[in-house]
């Protein structure tokens, strides 16, 4: 999924808690604890991550915990021990088996594609 991001930039390790706003370009991994808002190109959450904030990117993957918002311009995916406390906007959402979200998930209009299917007579 997050083929445009396999190289990590930035990198919040397990042991690490983090107060504040971060704003960085490529891929930012969280393994530890952040309490602010993310504004990066990608946010990976490990399984022991956890986030209490806002988050806007291209691209999220929630492998750990979240509470706030979460707004990306491509993907958002919520892996099986993911959980999201909050509202989500995206194009796309994937939640995988097992994957918690609480809260409203928006896909916004532009860029939808409609399909029309035309039965033969």
């Amino acid at each position: 999924m997050f083929k445009k991001a396999d190289k990590v930039e930035s990198f919040l390790g397990a042991n690490t808690t983090f107060y504040g706003n971060i704003k960085t370009q490529g891929t930012l991994r969280v393994d530890g604890n952040i309490e602010g808002n993310v504004d990066a190109d990608w946010v990976v959450l490990g399984e022991r991550g956890f986030l209490k904030g806002d988050v806007r990117a291209k691209g999220i993957m929630v492998g750990g915990k979240v509470e706030g918002s979460l707004k990306a311009d491509e993907v958002i995916e919520i892996r099986p021990k993911g959980e999201v406390c909050g509202d989500i906007t995206s194009p796309k959402l994937i939640v995988v088996e097992g994957g918690i979200l609480i809260g409203k998930s928006t896909i916004p209009k532009e860029g939808a594609k409609v399909i029309t299917i035309k039965q033969s007579q």
